[in-house]
């Protein structure tokens, strides 16, 4: 728990229901031990979505089809999703679960290895105005280089799970061995997240923690600043 539980429910009451079939889902998700999107990052979403209007949506890790057709029934009408899922089990459950949504037509599921998704992607030329990234986290890492490239200018990548419920800040020694690795990961993902010239990176306690980048469209010049922070000088 990133921030107290007394205030983190407090938080959630305050939200509105679920469309009954969102919610449905939702339950069985969490009853099946699934991991899906917190309420908070729910919050998070649709407010972007809102704010955004993007035309185009990429998910990076489907797992059973919640959170793609939850940005479905909040993103704005002319917007696609894309989601990706390699894990069989999840997919199958996926399918079944999107093609029963309201704007199951505007939602498509591509199966395989992120990595190889993401790189026939990038290849084709595709791109994406917001891109939503609750995948595998020990691969966040490898997937950063196809994500620059499928983000255009000014478009905004958003990453869950990103503090690991505040353990982010222990030392890798304190971490059990079996989930050592995918600390340093995480970490190095954030790192390079705040420190990337082409990104301005955000990291906010929501959930399990949420990163916001957007993609510079002046990678030298940036609220006239260099990634130190000296002013730049005027032009």
């Amino acid at each position: 728990m990133i921030i107290s539980e007394r205030l983190s429910e407090y938080i959630k009451a305050l939200e509105c229901d679920l469309p009954e079939y969102l919610d449905e889902l939702e339950q069985r998700a969490l009853a099946d031990e699934v991991p899906i999107i917190r309420k908070e990052a729910q919050a998070l979403l649709r407010f972007l979505l809102c704010l955004l209007q993007p035309d185009r949506i990429l998910e990076v890790g489907c797992a059973v089809g919640f959170s793609a057709a939850f940005m479905s029934e909040y993103m704005p009408e002319h917007c696609t999703i894309t989601t990706i899922e390699k894990v069989e089990m999840r997919i199958r459950e996926a399918k079944k679960n999107l093609a029963s949504i309201p704007y199951a037509d505007k939602v498509t599921l591509l199966c395989g290895d992120a990595n190889d998704v993401l790189r026939d992607l990038a290849e084709q030329g595709n791109t994406y105005p917001f891109i939503f990234m609750d995948a595998a986290k020990g691969q966040y890492m490898n997937f950063l280089p196809y994500l620059l490239k499928l983000l255009p200018e000014g478009g905004i990548l958003i990453t869950d799970n990103v503090l690991q419920e505040g353990t982010i800040v222990e030392s890798k020694y304190t971490i059990p061995r079996r989930e050592r690795t995918i600390h340093m990961r995480m970490r190095e993902y954030v790192y390079a997240l705040k420190h990337m010239e082409e990104l301005e990176t955000v990291v906010l306690p929501v959930g399990d923690g949420v990163t916001l980048s957007v993609k510079r469209t002046d990678k030298n010049a940036f609220f006239g600043k260099d990634r130190t922070g000296t002013e730049k000088e005027n032009r």
